[in-house]
C-alpha cells in the first residue's frame, strides 16, 4: 500500500542552531521521499536558498545571526514561490503569530509532535508540488462560475448572451474578482471553443516582450531571438485571446493593438509584410480606464474597440450569497490537492461559516480561495475552525466605519475576545479536546478554562 504521507520530489531545508532538533527533523521528514537539506541557522540557510531547488523551509524562530523572521523576509522577497512553516518556544508565540501576517505557511510549537509534522509538510508539500505542476503547463481546473448571488446571476446572464457572438468583450473588476475565469467561461459557451485560449498578462512585460510575444518575431530581429516565432494572436487560430491588465500599456503600444484590432494583420518584429490574423479578444483591467483618458494614459478609441460589450464583476462583499459556495468549492480542491483523493472529508464550522460571511473580503475571490487552502493545511481535525482561515485582520476592518470613542472600547473588547478565541481553540486543538491538558498548556486552571470557553460559547467536542 502507498504511504500516505509520501511527497517525493519534494525539496526541504531545515534550518534550527540545535543540532539534536535539526537532525530528527531531517531524519523524521525524509521519511516521507522528500529530499532533505539541514543549515544551523538563518544566513547558512539562505546560501541554500540562493543555489536553488528549495520548495520548503521549516525553520526555528529565534537563532544567532540571522532569525527565522530575517530568514522569512528574505525568502519572500526574493524567493515568493517558496513556503515557509516556522517553529517557535511558547514564549515566542506572538512573534510567530506576526510571521503569518508577513508570509508564513503555519507555525507549530516546541516541543511538536512528529505526527503533526509530517502531517503538515505533507500538506504543505502537496500543495507545492500541485502548484509545480501547473506552472509547467497543466491546464487549470475552470468548472463553472458559482452564481447563486443575484448580483453575480445578471453578470452571468450578460455572459450567456455575449459568448456565442465575436465581438471584443472588457472585463471589469477589481483584483482577485476572478476575471480570467470568467473570460474561459465565455470562451468555454462560444463558437469556438474547441480552439486555443491564450492568455497574457500585459502589466508583467515590458513593450518589447509583449509586442513579441503577441505579434511573433523574426529570426535575429533581437538578441536571443534564434528562431521565428509566430506569436499568440496567429497562434489562437480563430480561438479566444485573453488580454490581462490592458490598463498598463504603454500609449506607444496600444496605437499598435489599436492597428491590429481594426485591419486584424500583425507585423512580426523584424518582418517586412504584415499577416493576416483571426481571434476573437476578451481585455481585462481593474483600473478605471475611463479616468486614463484626459492625462492620455489610455487611447479612448482603443477602449471602445475593446470594449464593445462591458462585463462589470462586483467585489466578493458584493455578492455574500457567493461566499458559502465559493468556500466550498475550494475546500473540495484543496481537500484533493493537500490531502489526496482518499483523505477523511474536512467540514467547515458554524462559527467558521460566521467568520465567512462577516468578512470583508478585500482581496476577493482569491483570498477565499487562500485562506480555503491554508485552512486544509494547518486543520489537524475533520473541521475548519475560524483560527484556520488566518483572517488576523478581520475584526480591525469591521471598525473602520465607526468613531474613534467606539474604535477604542468597543475594538478593544473585541480584540480581547478575538485573542482569547483563537487562544482556546488552538489550546483545544494541539491537547484533542482534552480540557485539562489544554488549561495545562495556557497556564490556567481547568475552571478558569471552562470559564473561558462558557463565555465564548466554545464546545470541547469538536476538538476530540
Amino acid at each position: 500500500m502507498a504511504n500516505k504521507t509520501s511527497v517525493d520530489g519534494l525539496r526541504v531545508l531545515v534550518v534550527d542552531d540545535e543540532e539534536d532538533i535539526r537532525r530528527g527533523l531531517e531524519k523524521l521528514i525524509r521519511g516521507t521521499g522528500a529530499e532533505v537539506y539541514g543549515a544551523a541557522d538563518g544566513a547558512e540557510g539562505l546560501a541554500i536558498i540562493e543555489r536553488g531547488n528549495i520548495d520548503l523551509v521549516l525553520t526555528d524562530l529565534m537563532m544567532p545571526r540571522m532569525s527565522g523572521a530575517d530568514l522569512l523576509a528574505e525568502v519572500k522577497e526574493r524567493f515568493p514561490e517558496i513556503e515557509v512553516l516556522i517553529l517557535t518556544g511558547f514564549g515566542t508565540i506572538q512573534s510567530a503569530v506576526s510571521c503569518l501576517q508577513k508570509g508564513a505557511a503555519h507555525f507549530m510549537t516546541k516541543p511538536f509532535n512528529n505526527q503533526e509534522v509530517l502531517q503538515l509538510v505533507t500538506r504543505v508539500g502537496r500543495c507545492v508540488m500541485v502548484r509545480r505542476g501547473a506552472e509547467s503547463g497543466e491546464t487549470p481546473d475552470v468548472s463553472g462560475v458559482i452564481a447563486q448571488d443575484p448580483a453575480m446571476q445578471r453578470v452571468m446572464q450578460l455572459v450567456g448572451r455575449v459568448a456565442k457572438s465575436p465581438v471584443p468583450v472588457l472585463i471589469e473588476g477589481e483584483s482577485g474578482t476572478g476575471k480570467e475565469v470568467v473570460a474561459r467561461t465565455i470562451h468555454a459557451r462560444s463558437s469556438v471553443a474547441e480552439r486555443p485560449f491564450l492568455a497574457v498578462n500585459a502589466a508583467a512585460l515590458p513593450d518589447t516582450l509583449l509586442e513579441s510575444e503577441l505579434f511573433g518575431h523574426t529570426r535575429g530581429s533581437f538578441t536571443g531571438a534564434d528562431r521565428d516565432r509566430e506569436g499568440i494572436f496567429r497562434d489562437a487560430k480563430g480561438g479566444t485571446v485573453f488580454l490581462d491588465e490592458v490598463g498598463s500599456m504603454s500609449p506607444t503600444f496600444q496605437g499598435k493593438l489599436l492597428r491590429v484590432l481594426q485591419e486584424k494583420t500583425v507585423r512580426p518584429l523584424g518582418a517586412s509584410r504584415d499577416i493576416p490574423v483571426e481571434f476573437r479578444l476578451i481585455s481585462a483591467s481593474n483600473r478605471d480606464l475611463e479616468s486614463m483618458f484626459p492625462s492620455g494614459e489610455f487611447r479612448e478609441d482603443l477602449f471602445y474597440r475593446l470594449g464593445v460589450v462591458r462585463v462589470h464583476l462586483p467585489r466578493l462583499k458584493d455578492r455574500p450569497g457567493d461566499i458559502v459556495p465559493l468556500a466550498m468549492r475550494f475546500l473540495k480542491q484543496a481537500s484533493a490537492t493537500c490531502l489526496g483523493p482518499d483523505a477523511a472529508p474536512i467540514d467547515l464550522s458554524a462559527s467558521t461559516l460566521e467568520t465567512l460571511q462577516h468578512h470583508p473580503w478585500p482581496g476577493n475571490v482569491r483570498e477565499l480561495e487562500n485562506a480555503m487552502h491554508r485552512a486544509v493545511i494547518v486543520c489537524q481535525g475533520d473541521k475548519i475552525l475560524p483560527h484556520h482561515l488566518g483572517l488576523t485582520d478581520s475584526a480591525w476592518a469591521e471598525l473602520e466605519t465607526e468613531t474613534e470613542e467606539e474604535q477604542y472600547a468597543e475594538g478593544k473588547q473585541r480584540a480581547i475576545e478575538r485573542f482569547q478565541r483563537e487562544f482556546v481553540q488552538r489550546s483545544l486543538e494541539a491537547a484533542q479536546g482534552n480540557v485539562s491538558h489544554a488549561a495545562e498548556r495556557c497556564g490556567l486552571t481547568r475552571a478558569a478554562f471552562q470559564r473561558i470557553m462558557r463565555q465564548l460559547g466554545i464546545d470541547r467536542e469538536a476538538y476530540r
